[in-house]
């Protein structure tokens, strides 16, 4: 390759060190080993764990609902729902009004399994919270600008 088509080293370094996108996903990363670790005894991810808390609604959530709240495809979120289905913590229906939706509900195990796991949460965050400070709420504020 010739030297005119090399990236400079320097502009390597700079996404290094001030690339927005890298840094989230480092620090999505080590946020989400935390969680990870914390919910490890109830044999959840943390994305599994939220993805459970989002169906504790009053009334089922369609699979597009759920997919635009946690900010995911379709076809991901029902990758993701498969294992909980199989654990009997999610049932997935047709939706009587509409035959082409499906219906997300939490079956008794999953809320019992969402109680449990919920001490547990609120440990792991309150521990990230206090690690972080007073960051916590400008943190929050400036992720949700982009989403």
């Amino acid at each position: 390759m010739s030297k005119r088509h090399k990236l400079p080293v320097e502009f390597t370094h700079r996404v290094r060190d001030t690339c927005l996108c890298l840094h989230t996903q480092r620090a999505g990363r080590a946020l989400a080993r935390r969680f990870d670790d914390a919910l490890r005894p109830t044999d959840l991810t943390n994305g599994q764990f939220s993805l459970l808390i989002s169906l504790n609604r009053l009334e089922p959530p369609t699979i597009g609902n759920v997919s635009a709240l946690m900010a995911m495809d379709r076809t991901t979120l029902t990758a993701n729902l498969k294992p909980l289905e199989r654990r009997g913590l999610v049932k997935v229906a047709v939706d009587p009004a509409d035959k082409r939706s499906r219906l997300l509900t939490l079956t008794p195990a999953g809320h019992a399994l969402i109680v449990e796991a919920a001490p547990l949460w609120r440990r792991a965050h309150a521990a990230t919270e206090r690690l972080l400070g007073s960051d916590s709420d400008t943190l929050r504020a400036a992720l949700r600008t982009l989403s």
